[in-house]
């Protein structure tokens, strides 16, 4: 099977983030090993990742989620998918906070690029259709989640 063609548009906006060309790196690792993983069929989808700052993403969390403080990854998807959908050619959108991430991967005693290329997985599944609102559906995303990271030789991250 030929894999899922996805053309990701990478953004820094703010944030103390490294060049856009080794984030466009990573991001496309993640993308690729989840791709990989899921074994999405052959179409061709767009897929934009923001990078910006905790200031930026307080304000869309408060937006869209109604809560005032920043968080580390916020998913738009451009279509309502379900786990195992076929993607359409828009996928949608990944947000990530760069002080968050940071912050995270110190106090987990993570490196910083498993812990950005974890976020850039969830973000994905989320624009998937892959959610951890309820036990059932969190163990589904979080297997998946371990799954490709292990593919990608990064630890269990919740473990």
């Amino acid at each position: 099977m030929t894999h899922l063609t996805i053309s990701i548009d990478v953004g820094v906006e703010a944030g103390d983030w490294a060049g856009e060309d080794e984030l466009a790196a990573l991001s496309r690792r993640a993308v690729d090993a989840a791709v990989s993983r899921l074994g999405l069929g052959d179409a061709g989808s767009e897929l934009s990742i923001v990078f910006t700052d905790n200031e930026a993403m307080r304000a869309l969390n408060a937006q869209w989620r109604g809560k005032d403080k920043p968080t580390n990854v916020l998913s738009f998807p451009a279509f309502p998918l379900s786990p195992g959908d076929p993607p359409g050619p828009m996928l949608g959108d990944i947000v990530i906070a760069f002080e968050t991430v940071k912050s995270e991967a110190e106090l987990e005693g993570k490196p910083f690029d498993d812990h950005l290329r974890h976020l850039v997985v969830h973000g994905f599944l989320h624009v998937l259709g892959y959610d951890h609102e309820n036990d059932t559906d969190a163990e589904e995303m979080e297997a998946a989640e371990r799954a490709i990271l292990a593919d990608m030789g990064i630890a269990d991250p919740y473990s």
